[in-house]
């Protein structure tokens, strides 16, 4: 059992992303879905599937993404940030810049999970899940 099933997914993919593997599989929940959507949108993945599984979880398979000349992946570095042993907040204003504005923050917000630059046009602050660069 992990104690941290978020941290556990940003784990999977950092893993997947320096093996180089395709593809990578990981067990499902409602904010797992979320961030998955957020890294396909902001263009960190190639493309998701939502499976079913027998036990009722189900699994999320990602393809990743790699820069087509230099066969480097495209996220790289994908960073926990708010733990359970030491939450991290941020009010609507001081929600950071990742590397100028080059990456993202994925914020867990009263309106759903989202990107800081979402989070700060609707005016919403939360908890600093993760950055990807």
């Amino acid at each position: 059992m992990f104690t941290d099933p978020l941290a556990d997914y940003l784990t999977r993919i950092r893993n997947a992303n320096s093996a180089g593997h395709r593809v990578v599989s990981i067990p499902a929940s409602n904010v797992k879905k979320e961030i998955t959507k957020i890294l396909f949108d902001q263009g960190y993945i190639l493309s998701y599937k939502f499976e079913d599984t027998p036990n009722n979880q189900g699994s999320i398979k990602i393809a990743l993404k790699y820069d087509q000349a230099t066969k480097e992946p495209v996220i790289k570095k994908i960073q926990r940030i708010s733990t359970p042993g030491l939450r991290q907040y941020a009010g609507a204003q001081e929600l950071p810049r990742i590397l100028n504005g080059l990456g993202i923050s994925i914020v867990s917000t009263s309106k759903g999970v989202m990107t800081g630059k979402q989070a700060q046009k609707e005016n919403v602050g939360g908890e600093l899940l993760c950055y990807v660069y």
